[in-house]
């Protein structure tokens, strides 16, 4: 199939695949960023609630030994702080809508990597194959992102800064290598050409 031409069907039918890929790369990565402040989130949540239990009791404690009334106010004070604290945990479990991001963001992995290999393939297929296989996965797409909770600005941001400046979806050849036993790393067959 001729693809190098930008008129050619090919190229746009590659052209198409490799935007997907990418919208998809990017939302994934929305819901990964999501759940590492969900749950940075939850865990001062709770390292605050903690505090905030054993200021009150310490602070009522000192009122029943000492009688002051400052210690009661602060005391009182602490524990209206921590009501409104475990109300709003109570209201907003952080860790579950984290794992709705975690269950998009995994699935969405399944379909990445599918778009890489219908990319690795695509010089192998047929027209017809590669329409297949594309409108297969924008289904299964679509069945995702309707199930998913919705992603955020800063979400984008964060994952634009991930993915453009970090490279963080991304290895060079050697790092690869590193990963892979000896006998498989493509540094010891370029040595062996």
């Amino acid at each position: 199939m001729e693809r190098n031409s930008p008129t050619s069907q090919g190229y746009k039918l590659e052209s198409q695949i490799r935007e997907a890929y990418g919208r998809i790369v990017y939302t994934s990565t929305c819901h990964n960023k999501i759940v590492e402040r969900l749950l940075k989130k939850n865990n001062t949540i709770k390292v605050w609630q903690i505090v905030l239990s054993a200021l009150t009791t310490g602070s009522f404690l000192a009122t029943i030994m000492s009688n002051e009334a400052i210690a009661g106010i602060i005391g009182a004070c602490i524990s209206i702080i921590l009501l409104i604290l475990n109300a709003y945990t109570k209201n907003f479990d952080l860790v579950e809508t984290a794992q709705s991001h975690q269950n998009s963001a995994d699935a969405l992995w399944k379909i990445r990597e599918e778009y890489v290999s219908l990319l690795t393939d695509f010089d192998l297929l047929e027209v017809s194959d590669i329409m297949e296989r594309r409108d297969d996965l924008q289904n299964r797409t679509a069945e995702i992102y309707a199930q998913s909770p919705k992603t955020d600005g800063r979400s984008y941001k964060e994952a634009q800064k991930a993915l453009k400046t970090e490279e963080e979806q991304t290895f060079s050849e050697k790092e690869i290598d590193v990963m892979l036993p000896n006998s498989i790393r493509r540094e010891k067959r370029e040595e062996t050409i």
